[in-house]
This record gives C-alpha cells, sequence and structure tokens, in this order.
C-alpha cells in the first residue's frame, strides 16, 4: 500500500488528493479544493496575473503541509490549462518549487489520459467518452480500460472552458445578453463540433458520456440543492441533456450575486457557472448523447494511481511519468 498526495493546479481549483493505492487500485482517496482562479484575465493578457499566483501559492503552501500531516511519503504537483497558455508560468513554477514541489505544465492529451484513467475506474469493460470540462479548457478521450489494461482511441483538449467562455462572450454585463449568451454557444459548438470531426472513426461507438469537473458536479449539487455537497450523491449522477439546459436557462436569469446565494454552489465559483453551463449544454449536444454520467473520479484520482506505480517501480498505466518529491517531516 502506497500513500501519496497530488496537487492539480487549474484553472479556476487548487485541488489536493492524498489516496491509498494498493496495485492499481485507489483504496481510499481524500480530496481538497479551493477555487483560486489562476486563470483570472489569462485568455485576454496571455500572463497569470500576480494575485492570482499568490492565491495559489498560499493555497499551495497550506497543501504541501496538509499532505505531509496525513502521512503520505511522496507529493507530486501538475498544472494545467491557464499555466499552458501564460507566458509567465515558470515564475510560478519557481514559487512552488521552493516549497519542494516540482511543477509539471502537463500538455492537454496527458490531462486528458490521465482523467480517463481515474474515471474508467467505475466503467471497467466499457467503451467510453469522457469529458474533463475545467476553467480553460475541455479534454476530450474516447478508450476502454478493461483488466487494468488502458486502450486509448482518441484524446484531445479544446479551448472551451467555464472561465474562457465567460471573458470572452459573458461578462459584458450582469446577467448577460442572449446575444452574448448566444456568441458563447456558437463558440462552443463549432470548437466541439471540429475536434469531433477531425477525431474521425477514431471515436469508435462509445456507449456512455462521463463528464467531470467543477461545473458539472455544481449543476448537480444546485439542481438538487445540496447543503452541505455531497460527493456520494454526485458520483455517477445522471443528467440529461433537456436538464442541463434548464439549469442554463435558470443560471442565466439571475446576477452573479443571486448565484452566489443559490444552494450548492461555491460563492467563488458564481461567476463562471455560466459559462460552465454552456460548455456542458454543447458538449452533450455536439456529442450526440441525451444525457450524461458526472463523475468524482477525475485526474486526481488517475494521477494517484500513476504516482504509486512511479513509487513501486512499476510501469505507469499512461505513457508519461511525474516527478515524485518525498515528504518528510517538517523542519529536516
Amino acid at each position: 500500500m502506497r500513500r501519496v498526495a497530488v496537487i492539480d493546479i487549474g484553472t479556476v481549483t487548487c485541488r489536493l488528493a492524498v489516496a491509498d493505492v494498493e496495485g492499481s487500485h485507489v483504496v481510499r482517496l481524500g480530496k481538497q479544493s479551493n477555487i483560486c482562479n489562476l486563470g483570472q484575465d489569462v485568455d485576454r493578457t496571455g500572463k497569470l496575473a500576480q494575485e492570482a499566483m499568490e492565491r495559489v501559492f498560499a493555497c499551495a503552501k497550506a497543501y504541501v503541509n496538509s499532505a505531509r500531516e496525513s502521512g503520505a511519503e511522496a507529493v507530486c504537483c501538475t498544472l494545467t490549462s491557464a499555466a499552458r497558455d501564460a507566458s509567465n508560468s515558470p515564475e510560478l513554477g519557481a514559487a512552488l518549487a521552493s516549497l519542494g514541489l516540482d511543477p509539471l505544465v502537463i500538455p492537454g492529451q496527458i490531462e486528458g489520459a490521465l482523467t480517463f484513467l481515474g474515471v474508467a475506474q467505475d466503467f471497467d469493460g466499457r467503451r467510453i467518452l469522457v469529458a474533463d470540462n475545467g476553467g480553460g479548457s475541455t479534454e476530450l478521450a474516447v478508450g476502454e480500460l478493461s483488466g487494468g489494461t488502458l486502450d486509448l482511441g482518441w484524446v484531445t483538449s479544446v479551448q472551451v472552458g467555464c472561465r474562457r467562455l465567460t471573458e470572452r462572450f459573458l461578462s459584458r454585463e450582469d446577467p448577460p445578453s442572449a446575444e452574448d449568451l448566444a456568441h458563447a454557444h456558437e463558440y462552443a459548438a463549432q470548437t466541439f463540433s471540429q475536434a469531433l470531426k477531425e477525431a474521425g472513426g477514431r471515436l469508435g461507438d462509445p456507449k456512455t458520456l462521463v463528464v467531470t469537473g467543477g461545473t458539472v458536479t455544481t449543476l448537480v449539487a444546485i439542481d438538487a440543492g445540496l447543503d452541505p455537497y455531497d460527493p456520494a450523491y454526485v458520483h455517477l449522477h445522471e443528467l440529461s441533456g433537456e436538464k442541463v439546459d434548464e439549469l442554463e436557462r435558470r443560471l442565466a436569469s439571475l446576477t452573479q450575486g443571486e448565484r452566489a446565494a443559490l444552494k450548492g454552489i461555491q460563492a467563488k465559483r458564481a461567476p463562471v457557472i455560466l459559462g460552465g453551463a454552456v460548455a456542458v449544454s454543447e458538449l452533450v449536444r455536439q456529442t450526440g448523447f441525451s444525457s450524461l454520467t458526472v463523475s468524482e473520479s477525475d485526474l486526481l484520482f488517475g494521477l494517484s494511481i500513476v504516482a504509486a506505480a512511479m513509487l513501486d517501480g512499476r510501469e505507469s498505466p499512461v505513457v508519461w511519468k511525474p516527478t515524485m518529491r518525498p515528504l518528510r517531516p517538517s523542519g529536516e
């Protein structure tokens, strides 16, 4: 049994998982999540804002201490869409390195493969389409996990995310105008459609659309009025395309302040939840599914499996090797 810690720094959230992994199976995984909004203005400026990097650094510092206290023997740290897009990401990387981390900005295809590995644990032997809908991008992956063997037919990353859509189309008015909302839909539809067209025959015939990420879990929580949030209720919950559209219309009729007051949403997610709903709506529509299944087993889950494999000297299920850093007691 290995106890590993993994930190993922995304466009909107900064997350920690501490997992007990036996072989290729996660026995127990505990998560922490904080909305740090690293992607603040990145789509417009091409750079990480200083205050955003400071928020992430403070959060990561707390996570390292928490991972150490939990007894994790090693930690790895990944950064995704916002860090991929920003020209000054090395500045944040240097700050994180001072905490004893070795932060890696991972390509979208690796992010998609790791997410697929985590999600597919619940769908053994079934060909699925997995979408990781984040703040700056959505990773799409089609394949099958069968008997511990991962077969990925197609993985890609597209520039559709809740923060990107919000900053490009939905920030001029509060709530956004019908025209701006239509432009956001048009952009998301065209981007998803082009990616799926380029996939061609590699898509095969996936039986289920599985979506992960803060937007879709929040949509379930809002619909059910969850207070507090209940991951057991959300995990593997099904949302119809009609329900996603209904929730989008509800969110579009509210101001940011009114969205923040809804049961089931973190107040800091209120500014970007409508953009996320647009992305999920078009994802369902363009993939041709009538519904989606929500998964809590995301990138952190897959990354934990790979991290434990590296510590055990086993081959990674994904063609990528994280850099692990030992966690020693504070003061050593």
